[in-house]
């Protein structure tokens, strides 16, 4: 069997290329998915505990460890979502995460998001706390910076957690916590397909050793426009290679060197976003060419329902946000 291509971390540990996404699936869906997933050959899976799925997956992963996988063949990532950003929290949500999966250990920890939120009685009863002075908004803590999280994600044992990263962050919020602890994180993950190609910040993330993780590499119809699985361009180059729409457009990402993390819980399509295929140097500046004066970000908060009242890309859907990421010092 086939576990595909593995790319190293700056840390020399193996990230499989392609891995399972289970955001935005629903209750049972991801249990059947993540089993099936690795007993197709998957060896990377994409976590968080906002997902409110983790201890599917520790269902799951009872059922195929280590009669399937040893649980060192499997590279597991999760994230501490905006709730728990005080240093002291920082642990506590990790341990509660191991104890949903069922592992004594992840092998990538990523702060989910560059915004804090208020904290939670009892931490992690709300994941999106009401703003009480403005109705439709969750209240953030604008107390907490990115540092005070980075150094608390840098403290965490490491027989806990293997490596360390963010996600959703922007070169200027790595730069400010690199200022301030000498340390790169190991893995950016970020929102990437050709509408969003993200060029600089992915020479930014080269040039210093940190490895981009895409998600939603096939975009998504958030906004009501045509999908990009239903590009012309796209759809004219997957029946010239035989492949899916879906196929070519995770090679497009790893041809631009990222691990890309398609989430599926249907059986087919998951065995099929597994199965690589090979884009010429030509069918990939096609691809490409798509994004041309085409800039769109599907996922912006401050357009989320409750908003988060925060500008943290710069597009300027976030213009008329009150708040601004907190830097630290």
């Amino acid at each position: 069997m086939s576990f595909g291509k593995i790319l190293k971390l700056s840390t020399s540990a193996a990230i499989p290329q392609i891995g399972l996404g289970t955001w935005l699936s629903k209750p049972h869906e991801v249990e059947h998915a993540v089993e099936y997933a690795v007993r197709a050959g998957y060896r990377h899976l994409d976590l968080a505990i906002v997902y409110d799925n983790q201890d599917e997956v520790g269902a799951a992963l009872k059922k195929v460890v280590p009669s399937v996988a040893k649980r060192e063949d499997l590279f597991m990532t999760s994230k501490v979502w905006n709730t728990a950003h005080r240093p002291e929290e920082v642990e506590k949500e990790l341990d509660e995460t191991l104890k949903q999966i069922g592992t004594d250990y992840l092998d990538l920890y990523l702060i989910h998001w560059p915004v804090a939120f208020s904290a939670c009685n009892p931490p992690g009863s709300k994941k999106f706390p009401a703003n009480p002075s403005k109705e439709g908004e969750v209240e953030l803590d604008m107390s907490v910076s990115l540092v005070d999280t980075w150094k608390a994600m840098l403290a965490l044992p490491k027989d806990k957690v293997r490596a360390v990263g963010v996600s959703n962050f922007t070169i200027e919020h790595i730069d400010a916590i690199y200022k301030a602890t000498g340390s790169y994180p190991v893995v950016n993950q970020v929102e990437a397909h050709p509408l969003l190609p993200q060029d600089d910040l992915l020479e930014y993330c080269k040039s210093r050793g940190i490895h981009v993780t895409a998600y939603s590499p096939l975009g998504n119809n958030l906004v009501g426009r045509p999908k990009l699985t239903e590009e012309p361009t796209v759809v004219s180059i997957a029946e010239k290679l035989g492949a899916t729409t879906a196929q070519v457009l995770v090679a497009w990402g790893v041809y631009r060197g990222y691990s890309v993390i398609p989430k599926s819980v249907q059986p087919e399509r998951i065995t099929s976003n597994f199965k690589q295929v090979q884009l010429s140097k030509e069918d990939y500046e096609s691809i490409s060419a798509i994004g041309k004066d085409n800039h769109t970000r599907f996922n912006i908060p401050y357009a989320y329902t409750p908003r988060w009242d925060i500008n943290i890309f710069g597009e300027t859907e976030e213009k008329a946000a009150t708040h601004h990421v907190n830097l630290g010092a």
